[in-house]
């Protein structure tokens, strides 16, 4: 048996990765609806409270809110994502030891 088939894995952790990355430099492009949603709202909101002379305190909250919720799901995709691929090398392990030592030597 060879090495086992990891790839898929591989280039779904890499693609996270870089959407992680993104989230960090504050590009919009790897968020979900719901996420682009609620900075877009935090933004207006607090662009509206400029406008009107008010304080932005709250809408800045709700914007690192959005940009660090975005983050932790980013975060625990690649956790899964990682112990997926773990757990698919010691299954290929597991079987190349049992092949091994049902051999005839």
């Amino acid at each position: 048996m060879g090495k086992p088939d990891t790839r898929r894995l591989d280039k779904a952790i890499q693609q996270t990765t870089r959407k992680l990355e993104a989230v960090r430099n504050r590009e919009l492009w790897p968020l979900e609806g719901r996420e682009r949603r609620a900075v877009l709202g935090a933004l207006t909101s607090g662009s509206y409270s400029t406008h009107r002379g008010n304080g932005t305190g709250r809408a800045e909250r709700q914007l690192e809110t959005a940009w660090t919720s975005a983050e932790t799901r980013l975060i625990t995709e690649l956790t899964v994502l990682n112990t997926e691929r773990q757990r698919v090398a010691n299954e290929a392990a597991a079987d190349r030891a049992a092949k091994k030592s049902s051999g005839w030597w």
